[in-house]
């Protein structure tokens, strides 16, 4: 990725010299239509600024961290699941993910779900739910028909 001082938005959230990825490259957790995007990793920073675009009705993975997420919704709406709770999103709400708690993103059926996340630079991988821990969160009839496996 580039260190230019400035690289200038290209279209709606994309950015010149900024490659759109896939969510996970791997494969090996369960997502639908996700792409992410690094927006700033230098050395000089303790953390990575990334955007995703998850797609109408799609959603991210569902899984915990050591680290802690600090997220801003830019454009759509949706739900995300932040521990035992559920909460709706619009644009320029703000979303704190504590270390080892559950998550996952949601997009409404109709339109795409975008945000910018913040993370450590160098961080641990995600844990994926066990079947203990998901037969604990579905124990909540809301987290069960929310949650995207």
């Amino acid at each position: 990725m580039s260190h230019k001082p400035v690289r200038p938005q290209l279209d709606a959230l994309r950015w010149r010299e900024v490659d759109v990825l896939d969510y996970k490259r791997d494969g090996s957790a369960p997502f639908r239509d996700v792409t992410r995007q690094v927006l700033f990793n230098l050395p000089s920073l303790a953390c990575q600024l990334r955007y995703f675009e998850v797609g109408p009705g799609g959603h991210t993975t569902l899984e915990r961290h050591q680290h802690a997420h600090a997220v801003v919704i830019e454009r759509g709406h949706g739900r995300v699941l932040v521990g035992d709770a559920i909460h709706d999103l619009a644009p320029h709400d703000l979303v704190h993910v504590p270390p080892m708690t559950w998550h996952q993103f949601v997009a409404a059926t109709d339109t795409p779900l975008g945000f910018l996340c913040m993370v450590n630079a160098e961080r641990d991988r995600p844990q994926l739910p066990t079947a203990e821990d998901l037969a604990r969160l579905r124990a909540d009839p809301a987290i069960a028909a929310f949650v995207r496996t």
